[in-house]
């Protein structure tokens, strides 16, 4: 800097010459002035002839600057004229107040000055344009089919400053070829899926040796005919599955169709006395790996068959696409899973220093009593256990009496209480629900690290993570049946105290309407096995008598259903009551003794939210209708609850969904 300084001293500047001059005129004058006089006239002519030269300068770089900027404008006019892509140019309002001849192109309109641009492309947002704050580049697809990317700058202008409205120009770059490409390398992503025969056994069982070969030809041939519709590789990796690997492109197809593979092996008649049924599992992920994806089927397909089967399962990411379920779930007549599941719960418990029992909310003698069947266990196999309790319900109200009064109130504890005993060694036992929202306590969930789960629903799209033991059987009768069946395994001294195992009888007599629904071989030999334990059928059904105040509010329910599609029963029963859900759950049960009924619904209203019990004989799956409003449960028991709706609005959104249910059904 400072030798920069020093180089400008030496520079020649007129100005410094003339005070030279005028100082050594100046000096003169001491000695000889007509000599001075002569010099000062001299200077005085070259003062002006220098202002002179100096304003000419200055008149030929104002015109040179003027003419230099007078051809920039011309060479930028000319410019935005033949811009190869198309620009408009807005007001701050989002006004067009100019535009080129490709953006005319592109719009494909007669008049476009002084229109607003959100008028010819809405998902252009002036406001969030001028605060900075669109997050992602705008895509607009126009009518002749090309993609184009809008690019924007906000400019002040000129006009600005006074009408306090920036200038906006959009430019328009075309992404046709990129999103071409973009949508190819999608449509042609690959998508693996793993298919499963999810009774193959039971099948094998039902038919004879010689049939045997073309029961298994006929699934293969269905199932590879299906596959070469779409193009796809299929493997068969053992004898009841499959992997099967298609394009994306035809996924749509397969939705539409809902998968119509599932009723295609269905119909298969080779000499099989009971129908085959296939559970499907599909990823798919934007960026998925092949091993991702993978793993996202083999996760959908684990999902399928803990909804019973019958049906697939497309995980997209975090969310879960059901199709199919509509037939009941297939008893498995094998009990190797039992014993293998009580054995590994009989060493958890042994590792366990104490066991927490917990159900559903508002739990009922399935919960309860299969509660009490784990309780007992544990305390044969020498460790403390507690049954996690809120208060009781009309559900278990004589259950409970009965309990406290045969001295299990230390048993039964509240969350609060046990949220104090949790230790590192503290094991969590989860009856009758897989949804940790439907828990007694969902936050204990979170704060014990080993949780096993032993449930009969079939699952849903939340589920408890990570347990340690998962025992989903969606066709057995209730929890009760599955809980019976680990007490035959996991010691050979199991003693049953009468209350519990008339509980726990009581239960699986409720889930099955007196051995009416979802009754198998397994759920005779479960009650068998807790009648030879001291279970009276008498005094179990003693645990779920109504009395005559809910048999009249019951009859009422009833005597008010109406009849929808013919064959479907809706109905109110009374609200804010106790024991409203019970009488709600009983009202649809009673609905189906009815000639020509074959579902039935009973809402009713309790603590802000509307319950809807639903029924069914088979047919309609009553669990797919109550998925569509959030609930969830089996074919022919499902439940769900209506935050802040009224009756009015839950009817209108219950009709919906049957109706969406019917179509559904008969699109195929």
């Amino acid at each position: 800097m400072k030798n920069g300084k020093f180089r400008n001293f030496f520079i020649p500047d007129t100005k410094i010459y003339l005070w030279i001059i005028a100082i050594l005129i100046g000096i003169i004058f001491f000695y000889n002035i007509e000599i001075a006089i002569v010099g000062s006239l001299l200077l005085v002519y070259l003062i002006y002839y220098n202002w002179k030269i100096i304003d000419e300068k200055k008149i030929e770089f104002t015109e040179y600057v003027e003419n230099l900027s007078m051809d920039i404008d011309v060479a930028t006019q000319q410019i935005l004229l033949d811009l190869p892509f198309p620009l408009a140019i807005l007001e701050g309002n989002g006004t067009i107040m100019w535009y080129n001849s490709k953006f005319a192109d592109i719009s494909n309109q007669s008049e476009i000055l002084g229109k607003k641009i959100k008028d010819l492309y809405s998902d252009i947002d002036i406001k969030r344009i001028l605060e900075k704050k669109q997050e992602k580049n705008i895509f607009i697809q126009t009518e002749d089919g090309r993609s184009y990317e809008v690019l924007s700058k906000v400019v002040e202008s000129s006009l600005s400053k006074h009408d306090n409205r920036p200038i906006i120009m959009l430019y328009w770059v075309d992404k046709t070829q990129y999103q071409q490409m973009k949508e190819r390398y999608y449509q042609e992503k690959e998508i693996i899926s793993i298919i499963q025969v999810d009774n193959y056994d039971e099948v094998m069982q039902s038919v004879s040796e010689n049939n045997r070969s073309l029961v298994t030809a006929a699934i293969d041939r269905k199932i590879n005919m299906w596959a070469k519709e779409i193009d796809a590789l299929i493997k068969k990796f053992s004898d009841d599955k499959y992997i099967l690997v298609f394009q994306k492109k035809y996924m749509s197809n397969l939705e539409e169709k809902r998968f119509d593979i599932l009723d295609i092996v269905r119909d298969i008649q080779s000499g099989n006395k009971i129908p085959i049924t296939l559970s499907i599992g599909v990823g798919i992920g934007e960026d998925d790996t092949p091993i991702e994806s993978y793993e996202s089927a083999n996760a959908a397909l684990d999902i399928a068959l803990g909804r019973g089967g019958d049906q697939a399962v497309v995980k997209k990411g975090e969310k879960l696409f059901f199709y199919g379920g509509k037939s009941q779930a297939v008893e498995k007549r094998t009990k190797v899973k039992a014993r293998v599941i009580a054995h590994a719960l009989k060493q958890f418990i042994e590792q366990a220093d104490q066991i927490f029992i917990m159900g559903h909310k508002s739990p009922d003698l399935d919960s309860l009593g299969s509660a009490l069947g784990i309780y007992r266990a544990c305390k044969t196999l020498e460790r403390e256990a507690f049954i996690i309790l809120k208060q009781s319900n009309p559900n278990i109200e004589i259950l409970h009496r009965r309990l406290i009064k045969e001295g299990y109130q230390e048993v039964l504890i509240e969350p609060e209480k046990a949220r104090k005993m949790i230790t590192e060694n503290t094991l969590l036992v989860i009856c009758d629900t897989h949804r940790p929202s439907f828990t007694e306590e969902p936050e204990l969930i979170d704060m014990i690290d080993r949780v096993v789960l032993i449930d009969h629903h079939r699952r849903g799209s939340e589920f408890i993570e990570d347990p340690i033991l998962t025992y989903l059987e969606p066709y057995a009768s209730s929890t009760n049946e599955l809980v019976t069946e680990i007490l035959q395994y996991i010691t050979e001294k199991i003693e049953l105290e009468s209350v519990e195992a008339d509980a726990m009888l009581a239960g699986i007599f409720i889930d099955t309407k007196n051995f009416t629904f979802k009754t198998g071989v397994r759920t005779f030999e479960a009650a068998s096995f807790l009648r030879r334990k001291g279970a009276n059928t008498v005094s179990a059904k003693l645990l779920f008598q109504s009395d005559m105040s809910t048999f009249l509010k019951k009859a009422e329910t009833v005597k008010k259903a109406e009849i929808y599609r013919d064959h479907i029963a809706i109905s109110i029963s009374p609200s804010d009551e106790k024991d409203a859900t019970l009488i709600a759950a009983q009202a649809a049960d009673e609905l189906l003794n009815i000639h020509g009924i074959v579902c039935s619904f009973v809402l009713t209203h309790y603590q802000n939210q509307v319950f809807i019990s639903g029924r069914s004989l088979g047919d309609i799956s009553v669990q797919l209708i109550l998925e569509k409003l959030g609930g969830g449960g089996h074919l022919s028991v499902a439940g769900a609850q209506l935050l802040d709706v009224s009756f009015d609005q839950a009817i209108v959104m219950l009709k919906k969904a049957i109706d969406e249910y019917l179509e559904e059904g008969e699109k195929k």
